[in-house]
């Protein structure tokens, strides 16, 4: 049986490893690498998961946390304290500071 994303439940035999039938000893690397394996699509899927899973007040304050950056960084900018650059000269900086 292949779930929406893909994924049969063979695909999450990580989660089965000798020893751990019946128990959840895994640690959080063990997880996570397990969770890399898996395709993208399921990967994402996980990964929302996770995130609904999380305290929505803790939400609310990484959110305010995130408004008060983004606001910050607009003050900077209107203030001169810090200068723009295009989009396709910030990527070409990325792509070469990793070598691609």
């Amino acid at each position: 049986m292949v779930n929406a994303v893909g994924v049969s439940p063979s695909g999450l035999s990580f989660l089965k490893r000798p020893g751990m039938v019946g128990r959840m000893n895994l640690t959080v690397e063990q997880i996570a690498e397990g969770a890399l394996a898996l395709p993208s699509e399921a990967r994402a899927l996980l990964a929302d998961r996770l995130v609904e899973s999380l305290d929505p007040a803790e939400d609310g304050y990484v959110r305010q946390l995130w408004a008060a950056e983004a606001q910050r960084r607009r003050d900077e900018v209107r203030s001169g304290r810090v200068q723009t650059i295009p989009g396709d000269e910030a990527l070409a900086r990325v792509r070469r500071a990793v070598g691609r």
